[in-house]
Formats: C-alpha cells, structure tokens, sequence
C-alpha cells in the first residue's frame, strides 16, 4: 500500500502516512464492530463503510502530509547548503507556507550573518597579514589556532595546531608563555635567542586576549627580530670606537712632540725640525681622516637623494686621472684607460661618481709594483650582476674595471675590503698611508646608486676592482 501510494502520490515510503490513515480510522472501526456486534449494522455494509472512511481520511491528510513532506526536504536542502535551496518553495496549504516563510527568514537571516562574519574573517586575515611582524594565536593548551603570513614564512607554513613548544626550546619563552595561558599574568615581554632560527635574537610580547573574546584563541603572541638592530648597534660603537682610536693615535704624537719641544727639545734646532715634520704627517693624516669621515656621514644621510645628473664617465675619468698624474709618475706607473665600446651618459650623482673613482684609482696607484702598469676599462653591458643582500637597478649598465698589478689579496681579505677601517696587515707593515675608509664610502656611493662592486685578485693578474654603474635609474 505504501509503495503505491509512493508511485502514485508522490509520498515517500518512510512519511508514515498509511500508518497515520490507519490510526486516524480505528475509532471508526471499532464503532463499525460495536455496531455489528448488536446487530445494528451488517458485517458487509459496516466493512464498505469503513473503507470509504479510510479513503476519506487518505484525501483529507495527503495534502497536509505531502507539503510537510516537501518543507523536511527543503529544510534539509537548506541545512546541507544544496543548490536547490536558492529557490524558495511555495506551499498552497496556509499553515505550511506560514511554516516555510518562517525557515526562508531565518536562513536569510543566518546566511546574511554568515557571510558577514565570513567577509569580516577574511578582512581580518588581510589586515594580519599585511603586518610585517610575525604575530601567533594560541588555546589554552598552547596550540597555534591562527598565524599571520609573516609567522608563516618566519616559522613555516605548516604551524596551525602544533603546539608552541614543538616550534622554540628557548625555557625563558616557554615559561612565559605558560604564565600567560595560566592565567598568572595578563602579559609578558622578553628577549630571548632563537637557535632554532639561525640564532636570532627576538623580542616577543604575549598577551592575554579579554575574557570576552570569542572563538579558541586564549593569547596573542607578537615577535620581533632585533638582530639587525643589534648588529647595527654594534657597528656604531665600533665606528665610534676606531674612529677615536684612529684620533687618538695621531693626537698623542702631536702632544708627546709639543711636550718635548718644549722642555728637552727646546733649544735644539735639529730636533725641533724633524719633530714638526713628523708632526706635519700626523696632522694631514688627520685632516684626511677628517675628511673621510665627513664624506661617509654625508653619503649615510644623503641616501634618499634623488639622483638626477646626466654624468659623463669620459670627462670624470680623464679628471681623476690628470689629478693622480704626478702620484703615478712618482712610482714609475703607466695609467690607461680602454674603452671597449660607446660608453653612454649615465644617470646619477656626478660628486659621488668622481669620488668613487678617485677612491678607487688613487688605491690601485698606492698598492701597485712600482714600473707597471695601471688600465682602466670601461665597457657598456646589459645587466648588473645580483648582489647578496643588496638591490641593484635593472637594464644596462656601464662595467668601469681598474685594475692594478699588485701583491695578491687572499680570500679572507677580500670579504672585508670594504669594512670601515679595515686595513690589510701588509699595508701596515709597508707604512702605506690610508684611513682605511676609502673602500667603505665607494660601497656606500654604489649603495646609492643601485650598482655593485666586485673585487677580485690573482697571482699573475694581480687585482681588479669592477664597478657596474646603471645607465638609468629605474
């Protein structure tokens, strides 16, 4: 019966509704049988009686049954978020429409808030990842619930769920971390080293989010790497520190030299005019040291300068040369310069370049064998080659090498060239004057204009210091 009215109908098997025919019809049936009973109605006539009921009662119920039938089906469309569920169903009993319109509200209710709150989540996601500190979410048992996409490319990208102590073994920060999840304190700040993390060192802030805040997080942790600061810090004492010490040295001999010219030298004419030979030397070399020293903190506070002079590389070397003319003569040198193909005007700061290749110049005339030759070649190519950690400008550039026949530079002495102070044990040995900055302001001046320097050095090559030097800006 029930598969028939399935078929015919369109009720489901599993509606009950031949089972709530039957039940609605049992009060009939037992009048029919007390009738028959007492001889009021036949057997037969009391049997068709109550078969017309029962389809009476199957026309009366299948309407009400049939459309409560389609609203379970529709709900359940709008529960599992089927594609059927974006029409609205229309009932024609009353109370099933009233019914319906009652659950379309509340689904467009709920749908609104839904993709409100999605909306306001994904928003949420952008503005976190868009900071540049890492930034972690914890529960309560110091599980990652979310991460930024700084803390992803900081600590990898599979941290959601791990707990926090699988990511750093540091005690000092895992200890306040659980003093936080404790409820002990409502934050803590700390420095720690992070050897997991190439030794790092990290300023970390935890924070315990409000009792009203909704969802698995329980605290907030935000982490700050201070290593470049530090090591910042630190090559500013050691300036500071080298370029007094370099002061000193030279002031102690002026004062030692005046002291005794005024008391056992005082009448000694031989002694008083090589003291103020000497004297002269240490004052020039102060002067330098001076002026070197001004030259970077102009570079270091003029790197934000917009580079805008069309500079001509013919005219600034053919000056650099004539002014390192007699320098060159004086140690039996021969300066050329090649040009291997057109050489263009270049964008930049036409100061800066002159002193760059002064620098450069005047160190390859001060470090090479006296009675050999000095060559300068400039050549235009397509590209500046990548630098570690430094960007340089894209397009062509022109390459300016100068190279010396020099004693050769090992490997350990190259990587620190271009240091601040940094002088070579042989040059000392040699008493070749320098302050030991000359390197460091080309760097710098490089820096500025998006170009490198390369430097290399070879037992029958001797050294060659590349510049590339962008033609344009960009």
């Amino acid at each position: 019966m029930q598969h028939s009215i399935k078929s015919i109908m369109g009720i489901d098997r599993d509606s009950q509704f031949a089972t709530r025919v039957i039940i609605l019809s049992i009060p009939s049936a037992m009048l029919f049988i007390a009738l028959t009973i007492f001889d009021q109605l036949s057997p037969l006539l009391s049997f068709i009686c109550y078969i017309v009921i029962i389809i009476f009662n199957m026309f009366s119920l299948f309407p009400i049954s049939y459309e409560l039938q389609t609203l379970r089906k529709y709900i359940y469309s709008l529960a599992n978020e089927q594609d059927a569920a974006q029409n609205q169903i229309r009932l024609s009993e009353k109370d099933a429409q009233e019914l319906a319109d009652a659950v379309n509200s509340i689904h467009r209710f709920w749908t609104s808030k839904a993709d409100t709150l999605e909306a306001q989540t994904i928003s949420d996601a952008a503005v976190l990842d868009t900071l540049p500190d890492p930034i972690l979410m914890l529960d309560l048992e110091g599980n990652i619930t979310g991460s930024n996409l700084a803390a992803r490319n900081f600590l990898g990208t599979d941290i959601t769920n791990r707990n926090i102590d699988t990511l750093f073994s540091t005690n000092i920060f895992i200890a306040s971390v659980e003093k936080i999840l404790k409820g002990k304190s409502a934050s803590e700040s700390l420095v720690f080293h992070a050897p997991e993390y190439h030794n790092r060192r990290i300023y970390t802030h935890i924070t315990k989010l409000p009792w009203f805040s909704k969802g698995r997080a329980t605290a907030v942790i935000s982490f700050y790497d201070i290593s470049k600061a530090l090591s910042l810090e630190k090559m500013q004492s050691d300036f500071v520190a080298n370029a007094s010490h370099e002061l000193r040295t030279p002031l102690s001999v002026i004062s030692g030299f005046i002291d005794t010219l005024q008391t056992t030298a005082k009448d000694d004419d031989d002694a008083r005019d090589a003291f103020l030979d000497i004297m002269r030397e240490q004052t020039d070399y102060m002067s330098m040291l001076i002026e070197d020293l001004l030259s970077l903190s102009r570079l270091e506070m003029a790197q934000d300068k917009e580079l805008k002079d069309k500079v001509d590389l013919h005219e600034v070397i053919d000056d650099v040369t004539q002014a390192l003319k007699i320098k060159a003569f004086n140690r039996s040198l021969n300066v050329v310069v090649n040009e291997l193909n057109r050489i263009p005007k270049i964008i930049g700061d036409n100061q800066q370049i002159h002193q760059i290749l002064q620098n450069i110049v005047d160190n390859a005339i001060k470090y090479a064998q006296e009675n050999s030759q000095i060559t300068i070649e400039l050549k235009t190519v397509e590209e500046i080659p990548a630098a570690s950690g430094q960007n340089v400008a894209q397009g062509k550039a022109v390459r300016i090498a100068v190279n010396n026949k020099g004693v050769k530079i090992d490997k350990e002495n190259l990587a620190r060239l271009t240091e601040k102070f940094y002088r070579m044990q042989i040059h000392k040995d040699m008493k070749i004057k320098g302050t030991g900055l000359g390197l460091a302001i080309a760097k710098q001046i490089i820096l500025h204009h998006r170009g490198n320097l390369t430097v290399t050095s070879t037992t029958y090559n001797g050294t060659t210091f590349t510049i590339y030097l962008p033609v344009k800006q960009k």
